[in-house]
């Protein structure tokens, strides 16, 4: 468990110094402002994937509730695309492109950068109040990743499920060809996202023509299906049928599945990318994708079984299967790609142990794998395949996640946008009423499917958010028992100058959290070895609120008193995305009056590795506690988290009560 003998602690926004911080120059700039066909194609190929796919089986899901509650008449179908198209336009258009968008963390999204946000917009609030802002953060996570278990499924199945519409005969090879694609995209990850990210866009925009032009020409040929548009539709069908118009909801969120990645993703293109290729491509061919799904369901009742291929000629069937595939597999890149990010910044802010990461980009540094999370996704989306064996099946289960998501995030924005932004009281109260009513309504529609499949996605939620609280509790008792067995620094030092202990020459460098306590490793090489080495740094890596944090405002050096002893302390405030490198703080350090006999090629580096130790003393759960342990036994070391090189590093043990 060495993690914890040197772990970072979160800070919020004060502890770096300047209210904005910039991204440090050594990282590409996300494209802010570019609006080139490069910038527009990544966006669609990252961040539109999983949205993109809806019209696989949003329709079909609508029209198969409660064995056909919803019929193909003229009212229901007009009803139904009405519910669709003004749900996408109040929850994606108007609330994640224009409002959403706008609450950037340094310049990136996503639920737990926001919490990170919201929480610093109340830095003048109770404690209690900023933890439960950040709680809810993990909690959006936890979803998160049960929409990263339910979307390469659904996705993969939805599109191969194509092949019983060209041949009934093929059925049988749709679970065997879901199986293969899904291992080949998982085993895939650990080369990275790069050799195949240039060809996402190019295929998405033909998924995206393909969706429009299939619309269209149907919508030519029954252009009475415009009259859709109308909310007045949509109000009709609840008002009508107000028990089935609330059932249809929890099935029509199917066509916003993605929208949270909008906002995710805005740290790799800027929102500017991201607004142009939404009104400009993909909210027209999702228009008239499902406007020509509606008509063909009104001229031939029969087609509601899988609209979205009976849409198109018998000719066009197969490709369009082989396409749909290949966006289906993009859109699940996107979602996994989310889900090791999502980790990531867990790890950093302190909800998960330190877990192997892998850059799979020498130029990006948000292309990175995660062979843990990886595996356990694999595992999880393989047994929800084989479990629920068809995308109609397994839609009952997805939108408790993705609207809880949704909910969260507009709790947190209100928190932004009064505390940050200073809206008023009524602006608050407006865009609560709006957006969060019609969010809670569909949050509830699909509550009632938590018997038929629903409770799925809850139960991942639950164990993620069990497993990441269980160690943020854990992490900080064992931090303060392991502070009782560290002792004060400046108590140490002075022990060690009276004590005239040889010194030898070379660098130490010990990992630690902060400079009041004596690192473990040290006071062991002392009491051990009976020396100390000419030169000792104490390094102690902290975290921030923010994404990245430049290198001349990251560090702080300290001679600790004395200036002619030889110990050091350096102090490195990491944003959370920022790669946690203690060899590049020493490089940068090296030079600095304060670190004077800091010669880079005689270093070694001393790790403190913390022994865990089940106990009856009060805390957490005994079952609690052991969910600790084990998570802790499956984290990475720490030499590997802070990039020591293996045959520099030293790990000397101790053991701590939990």
């Amino acid at each position: 468990m060495s993690e914890l003998a040197d772990e970072e602690h979160p800070v919020g926004a004060g502890g770096v110094g300047k209210g904005g911080v910039r991204a440090e120059a050594a990282r590409p700039a996300p494209a802010r402002g570019r609006a080139g066909l490069a910038v527009l194609l990544g966006a669609l190929g990252v961040v539109y994937g999983d949205i993109g796919t809806s019209p696989l089986y949003a329709m079909r899901t609508v029209f198969s509730i409660d064995n056909g509650a919803v019929r193909p008449t003229t009212g229901d179908v007009y009803g139904v695309i009405s519910l669709i198209f003004w749900t996408i336009t109040l929850i994606v258009s108007i609330k994640y492109v224009i409002f959403i968008l706008r609450a950037d963390n340094d310049g990136e999204g996503g639920v737990m950068a926001l919490a990170a946000l919201a929480r610093k917009a109340l830095s003048g609030g109770t404690a209690r109040r900023a933890a439960a802002l950040l709680t809810v953060g993990v909690l959006g996570a936890a979803l998160f990743y049960g929409d990263s278990v339910i979307t390469p499924a659904i996705s993969v199945l939805s599109a191969i499920e194509g092949l019983e519409v060209t041949s009934p005969t093929l059925a049988e090879f749709i679970l065997p060809l879901a199986a293969t694609v899904l291992t080949v995209l998982f085993a895939g990850q650990r080369w990275g996202t790069g050799r195949v990210g240039a060809v996402f866009g190019p295929v998405m925009l033909l998924w995206f023509a393909c969706l429009g032009l299939a619309g269209a020409a149907e919508v030519i040929r029954h252009p009475r299906i415009l009259a859709g548009l109308s909310p007045s539709y949509a109000a009709l069908f609840v008002v009508d049928h107000p028990v089935i118009a609330f059932a249809a909801m929890g099935a029509a969120v199917l066509a916003i599945t993605g929208a949270e990645a909008l906002y995710a993703d805005m740290g790799h293109f800027g929102p500017a990318p991201i607004r142009r290729a939404w009104f400009g491509i993909v909210f027209p061919a999702l228009t008239l994708n499902y406007l020509g799904q509606g008509a063909l369901i009104v001229g031939s009742p029969d087609s509601r079984a899988n609209p979205f291929f009976l849409l198109l000629p018998v000719w066009a069937r197969l490709p369009m299967v082989v396409l749909a595939t290949a966006a289906t597999v993009i859109a699940s890149q996107a979602v996994i790609s989310g889900a090791y990010s999502m980790s990531r910044e867990a790890m950093r802010l302190g909800f998960l142990p330190h877990l192997r990461i892998r850059q799979t980009s020498s130029r990006e540094y948000g292309q990175i794998y995660l062979p843990g999370v990886n595996w356990a996704l694999f595992v999880a989306v393989l047994v929800v395949v084989f479990a629920f064996q068809s995308s109609t099946r397994l839609a009952t289960a997805y939108g408790v996640a993705v609207t809880g998501t949704f909910l969260i995030t507009t709790t947190l924005f209100l928190v932004v946008a009064h505390q940050r932004w200073h809206w008023t009281a009524w602006r608050v109260t407006l865009f609560a009423v709006v957006f969060g009513s019609v969010e809670a309504t569909f949050f509830a529609a699909n509550l009632t499917k938590v018997t038929h499949g629903g409770w799925l996605t809850l139960l991942i939620a639950a164990a993620v958010f069990t497993a990441m609280v269980t160690w943020r509790r854990g992490r900080e008792i064992v931090t303060a028992r392991r502070i009782e067995k560290e002792g004060p620094l400046p108590d140490f030092l002075d022990g060690l100058h009276s004590a005239n202990i040889p010194r030898v020459p070379g660098v130490a460098v010990f990992p630690h959290p902060n400079k009041e306590t004596t690192p473990l490793a040290l006071r062991a090489n002392v009491a051990y070895n009976h020396v100390r080495h000419q030169t000792i740094v104490i390094i102690s890596g902290r975290t921030a609120n923010v994404p990245h944090i430049p290198w001349e405002e990251r560090l702080t050096i300290d001679d600790l008193g004395d200036p002619h002893d030889g110990i050091i302390h350096i102090g490195a405030v990491f944003g959370f995305q920022d790669p946690t490198d203690f060899p590049a703080v020493l490089r940068r350090a090296a030079g600095h009056p304060r670190a004077e006999g800091l010669v880079l090629d005689q270093v070694s580096y001393f790790v403190s590795k913390v022994t865990l130790r089940l106990t009856d003393r009060p805390g957490m759960a005994k079952w609690r506690k052991r969910l600790f342990i084990a998570l802790a036994h499956n984290a990475a070391s720490q030499a590997e988290f802070l990039h020591l090189p293996e045959e520099h590093t030293v790990v000397l043990s101790a053991e701590v009560p939990v």
